[in-house]
């Protein structure tokens, strides 16, 4: 009797060692190995585009952008601020940020102010409508700079200079649009003017295209969505 009991004691031990060596299989490695690299590959491209959209980037990510990233019809957003369009973006910002709606409008009212009221971009040539007036050039990229801002982020200006055209087209034009490799712009700042180096000292007024395609509601709903 007391050898059977230490047979069927036996078999227990030998089951109960199987049952929990297969409670603890490990999963393939390649299974382990699959999720947590695809998950990474889109973090990390998602994370390092907002990152540089918002100023933060190393030099080497920044990389070399054709008048092509943004040809097309823009329009300014200038008038839009002044009708009131801009209202609702105005006020959602000062619900989270740290000026209040009046602020803001003063804050823009500096940054969007010009007299040119749309820009055609199209191959090498720009066009500046000033009223019935337009002025027409064609520039050459001047390369870029990286400038580096008080909050700590930093900016890309992509640089053009007139190679021939009219009188009223400005000698220098750089573009910033959050971006910093090639693209197709959304919107853009443009500062614009006949001296580079004092261009690129300039940080109070960036005129603000968006395509003329747009009507104003529609500028301000993609503006909200931001």
């Amino acid at each position: 009797m007391r050898g059977l009991s230490l047979k069927c004691a036996g078999a227990l031990s030998i089951a109960m060692g199987l049952l929990m060596a297969a409670q603890i299989v490990p999963q393939p490695a390649a299974a382990v190995e699959k999720a947590p690299s695809h998950s990474h590959d889109h973090a990390s491209g998602d994370v390092a585009k907002d990152a540089a959209s918002k100023g933060y980037f190393e030099d080497g990510q920044v990389k070399d952008r054709s008048l092509a990233d943004w040809e097309g019809d823009w329009q300014s957003l200038y008038p839009y601020l002044e009708d009131g369009t801009l209202d609702p973006v105005l006020a959602h910002k000062a619900e989270a940020g740290d000026k209040t709606a009046d602020e803001y409008r003063a804050y823009y009212e500096a940054g969007y102010k010009t007299d040119v009221s749309k820009i055609v971009i199209a191959g090498d040539t720009v066009t500046f409508h000033r009223g019935d007036k337009p002025a027409k050039a064609k520039y050459v990229t001047d390369g870029h700079e990286i400038l580096a801002y008080k909050r700590g982020n930093r900016g890309v200006r992509y640089i053009f200079r007139k190679v021939q055209g009219d009188d009223g087209a400005p000698q220098s034009i750089q573009f910033s649009d959050h971006g910093i490799a090639p693209a197709k712009a959304g919107h853009f700042h443009l500062y614009w003017g006949d001296d580079r180096s004092a261009l690129l000292k300039q940080m109070d007024n960036w005129p603000t295209y968006y395509p003329s395609s747009l009507s104003g509601d529609q500028i301000v709903s993609e503006m909200l969505a931001h």
